[in-house]
């Protein structure tokens, strides 16, 4: 079995829900309950439970970005406002919302994470990050966009 995102996000919210059980039960136990010394360790497997909860949802996130392949269309775009970007001295500047890169945004490959499946009305297919999703949007008519399941 090959291990997703999904499959660590779906753990970790079984984690969460054990963590609110374990505290739910050490909540509803009476005062004076004659076994205090098995609440508190009921109670730190709860706090470990949320500490792995948490651990999991990081390693999917970071599974997520390791698995994630670069757009590669021949330029870069804001990711957030798309062909926006303007360069000057090695430094480009998204004319939108004023964020910089360091580099050139002529002639370099975009980096961003393939989000997107793009079918033009051939079939063809191509896959792209949002930011190049805007720009096809607007200049692909009858294109088909699928946004790829995102774990």
């Amino acid at each position: 079995m090959t291990v997703t995102p999904a499959h660590l996000r779906a753990l970790a919210s079984r984690a969460e829900a054990l963590t609110a059980e374990v505290r739910a039960l050490c909540g509803s136990a009476p005062n004076g309950s004659p076994e205090p010394d098995h609440l508190a360790v009921a109670r730190n497997a709860a706090d470990w439970l949320a500490r792995g909860a948490a651990d999991l949802e990081r390693a999917a996130t970071e599974l997520a970005q390791l698995q994630a392949q670069p757009c590669g269309l021949p330029w870069r775009v804001c990711p957030e406002h798309g062909n926006t970007l303007a360069s000057r001295a090695g430094v480009s500047t998204c004319r939108v919302c004023g964020r910089t890169w360091n580099y050139s945004q002529l002639g370099q490959p975009c980096v961003e994470p393939v989000t997107w499946k793009v079918l033009d009305r051939a079939g063809t297919e191509t896959r792209m990050c949002d930011g190049h999703v805007l720009g096809a949007r607007a200049a692909a008519a009858g294109a088909t966009f699928v946004r790829l399941d995102q774990p």
